[in-house]
């Protein structure tokens, strides 16, 4: 006989035992149902108690609401009980071992989720029954179910959140309806993008209430999971350190270009944005301040500060002359402390000691209020040397002189502020006296120029110097804010190693 023959003498056996289990089944079917009531509770004794046992098996997780604060996940639901009034004689009935019963023609238990958030509240599909000749029912109802769960932002993006999905007859009590626990199945999860299941355990638990003696089994299992922080970290950690990176540069630009304060505000609205587009996915909460959140505020505090100093570095560079001197206190702690610590010279400035003059070069002033001789620009320096050249010429007794000039001459030179120098009648000469005047005038306002653009290179300076502390300080307070905020979470380490390792 050849296989071919012996499929066919297969198929023929099979149908024969279809035929013989048509009628018996059909017949089983009527025989159960006769007086049977889906109302009533299988038992035995109605003082007796029935025995449910419960557990679900998670297949996916498929949005975590953090606003509305709802888990949407794919669940299959798993009961077992006794039913005394659906149990038969398999040797009476040839061929049948199990039957299929619809949920309105048996009774099934009226367990729910307590915390749904359907719109239907009861989201599972009614699926058949399926019992055997014992009378051991399996209903393994299948669901979409929308539970609430409190959702805790606090360490966002590296959060852990645990869901609990609580279950539960709704009209038993537990003398009438013993609910019992069997542990989760995950063997068919299937892996989210967004979320790594840790784990699925559940506990049972018995209130009592005040109105009542008998208790309330429920059965309560806890999604727990962790966010996956790739994308949170692409998305909305790297641009928030470029941004804070970015704000270094504001004590770096020149304050001559006039884009500090530009620079800085940017950034501030850039912040901003970011920090809306956070507070969209985030619930509407004052409980806890999201991680990210505290990271994003103390970045724009820092960027905030940054534009006041800012401002100040700015009103130092570009500070009047005519509004004084700078403060004995700022050219103590700024221009020797700070520029000491921070290794800075003014420009020009060199190791040697600078309190030296050399006569060759520069004439040493003996005003010391006035200027000093590091003060002295080259236009003036020039003057001077031109006017030593001539000094020779000048003696006091050409006042006497001058007296013989013209009147002209003399109002004239003396309404403009010009001392007349009057040269002797043996040496001097009227015309040389008033080059002389006037080379005198030309000096005395080169040396007021060189006071006020000596008083202006102090504040720039002094501006330079703020800047350059401002930037050590600021790199500083941004590095350890960065690294304690972001290390605080409890599983930054464990999250940095799943995602990026």
């Amino acid at each position: 006989m050849n296989l071919q023959d012996y499929l066919w003498l297969l198929g023929i056996i099979v149908l024969t035992q279809d035929s013989h289990q048509g009628p018996y089944q059909r017949k089983l079917i009527k025989e159960l149902l006769k007086d049977y009531s889906p109302l009533e509770r299988p038992v035995a004794n109605d003082s007796h108690m029935l025995t449910v046992s419960f557990t679900l098996s998670l297949m996916q997780i498929m949005d975590v609401d953090e606003k509305n604060q709802v888990l949407t996940t794919n669940i299959w639901l798993q009961m077992y009980w006794y039913d005394h009034y659906l149990r038969w004689n398999q040797s009476e009935y040839p061929g049948v071992k199990n039957l299929r019963f619809p949920v309105d023609q048996v009774w099934t238990p009226d367990i729910l989720l307590y915390n749904s958030a359907d719109d239907r509240f009861d989201a599972s599909f009614h699926t058949n029954v399926l019992v055997n000749s014992s009378g051991y029912c399996q209903y393994l109802p299948p669901g979409i179910f929308r539970s609430s769960c409190d959702v805790d932002v606090r360490w966002f993006p590296f959060d852990i959140q645990r869901c609990k999905l609580k279950f539960g007859s709704w009209t038993y009590d537990g003398w009438l309806l013993d609910l019992q626990m069997i542990d989760s199945d995950t063997s068919g999860y299937m892996l989210n993008g967004e979320w790594d299941l840790l784990g699925v355990p559940g506990e049972r638990n018995e209130i009592f209430y005040d109105c009542c003696k008998e208790p309330y089994p429920d059965v309560t299992f806890y999604v727990i999971i962790r966010r996956r922080t790739l994308y949170y970290a692409l998305n909305l950690l790297i641009p928030c350190v470029l941004l804070s990176t970015m704000t270094l540069l504001i004590f770096v630009l020149p304050a001559d270009s006039g884009e500090k304060i530009s620079l800085g505000i940017t950034v501030l609205l850039s912040l901003t944005v970011f920090m809306l587009l956070v507070a969209e996915i985030m619930p509407a909460t004052s409980d806890s301040i999201p991680l990210i959140g505290q990271y994003f505020a103390s970045t724009m505090v820092i960027v905030g500060l940054s534009v006041v100093v800012t401002v100040f570095v700015l009103q130092y560079h570009h500070h009047d002359p005519a509004g004084g001197k700078m403060p004995k206190w700022i050219k103590v702690f700024v221009l020797k402390w700070c520029a000491w610590f921070l290794r800075m010279k003014r420009p020009g400035e060199s190791t040697d000691d600078q309190s030296q003059c050399a006569p060759s070069l520069r004439r040493c002033s003996s005003d010391s209020e006035r200027t000093t001789p590091d003060q002295q620009g080259p236009n003036g320096n020039m003057v001077y040397l031109g006017f030593r050249g001539l000094e020779d010429l000048h003696h006091p007794s050409c006042k006497k002189a001058e007296h013989t000039a013209k009147s002209t001459d003399y109002s004239s030179s003396h309404s403009n502020g010009i001392l007349p120098c009057v040269p002797s009648p043996e040496r001097g000469d009227p015309l040389l006296c008033k080059i002389l005047t006037e080379l005198q005038y030309i000096a005395d306002r080169f040396r007021d120029q060189d006071l006020d653009e000596t008083y202006c290179n102090e504040w720039k300076f002094a501006a330079a110097v703020i800047d350059r502390l401002c930037l050590m300080a600021f790199a500083m307070f941004n590095i350890i804010c960065t690294i304690s905020i972001l290390m605080s979470a409890p599983n930054f380490v464990e999250a940095i190693s799943k995602d990026y390792i």
